[in-house]
């Protein structure tokens, strides 16, 4: 794809996915389920798409797949923060559905190419609170998406268990930490899920890829 305006986002992610804590998708397996469900928030703490900035914005994403991601006919629904004004939506808007961006270089452009699906983009409030350290997250679109991350527990002596992916070659993240999720959203994507993959990363990405 070539890309006319160059953009740069660097922030803070929590993903919830209907699969088991060990995410399939990041060992190139298939879903433990034999489909894919996710939602996800974003928190921009620094960000331009050309000369438009992001600083300080947030963004949703709810996905659904009948198999696996790389199998396609995806259904997508994005929401964009309330807060950004029509220059900043627009540009929201291209980054998050994988447009503006070199062939395979982040999760928004594998996930945009496959979910042909595209329900238009959503503007609402977005309540997003992230500790990447401590695996503990609260999403909320009011009406929309109720999604909470939270340590994954020991069942014998309840204390707090502490895994993290590292992935050299990611297009999303260099270093994960993997915690339990539950999501409940409404709407044209509607999906439930309970104690399922958590997580919680800090992301810095541009239109040629991961920066770091």
């Amino acid at each position: 794809m070539t890309v006319s305006v160059q953009w740069e986002i660097k922030g803070t992610e929590f993903t919830n996915c209907n699969c088991g804590y060990a995410c399939p998708c990041q060992f190139n397996a298939l879903p433990d389920k034999g489909f894919c469900e996710a939602v996800a928030g974003y928190q921009i703490d620094q960000g331009h798409f050309g000369d438009v900035c992001l600083d300080g914005l947030r963004a949703a994403a709810i996905y659904k797949w009948p198999g696996a991601v790389h199998e396609g006919n995806g259904t997508m629904q994005l929401v964009i923060d309330e807060r950004a004004d029509p220059k900043q939506r627009d540009a929201l808007a291209t980054i998050l559905s994988g447009q503006e961006t070199e062939d395979m270089a982040t999760m928004w452009w594998i996930f945009g190419t496959m979910s042909p699906n595209k329900h238009p983009p959503r503007f609402q409030p977005i309540h997003f609170e992230i500790n990447v350290d401590a695996r503990e997250a609260r999403l909320e679109v009011p009406g929309m998406i109720e999604a909470e991350g939270h340590p994954i527990l020991n069942p014998v002596t309840g204390a707090e268990h502490r895994v993290r992916i590292d992935f050299p070659e990611s297009f999303e993240f260099a270093q994960a930490e993997i915690g339990s999720g539950t999501s409940k959203t409404s709407g044209p994507v509607a999906l439930d899920l309970h104690d399922t993959y958590g997580q919680f990363a800090h992301i810095h990405l541009s239109h040629k890829g991961r920066l770091n």
